[in-house]
């Protein structure tokens, strides 16, 4: 069975960082896409980051894009977002998942929740003073 586990949430003041970690089982890790994807009290899931299988390319919401980046381990079968000046508003429960939809070597366009065939439980992040 596929299992994804993420890790790394907490609580943090704004302008520090985090980085999330996410480690995936049960599927050949770099025959696809990973993402983060995230979801706030009370709002809809969002896409924040895609890599492709390869890394060779990622894609970044622009409410995050310049503070997040996303990267993977292959060997590890891990991926990671390393969040940095974060903000009230990045305040959310993280997802990591596996992008079943996404072909090729690319990930250019927000992922949303159908493009993910596995998802994870989920870590929380939250920043406030």
């Amino acid at each position: 069975a596929v299992q994804v586990v993420e890790s790394g949430g907490g609580w943090v003041q704004p302008g520090h960082s985090l980085t999330l970690s996410c480690t995936v089982s049960g599927l050949t890790f770099d025959d696809y896409a990973m993402g983060w994807i995230r979801q706030a009290p009370g709002k809809e899931r969002a896409g924040v980051s895609c890599t492709s299988w390869s890394g060779g390319t990622t894609f970044y919401a622009d409410s995050v894009k310049g503070r997040f980046t996303i990267s993977r381990d292959n060997a590890k079968k891990r991926l990671y977002l390393q969040m940095n000046s974060l903000k009230a508003e990045d305040t959310a429960m993280y997802y990591c998942g596996v992008l079943t939809a996404f072909l090729g070597d690319d990930c250019s366009v927000s992922p949303v929740s159908r493009d993910f065939g596995y998802w994870g439980q989920g870590t929380q992040v939250t920043v406030s003073s």
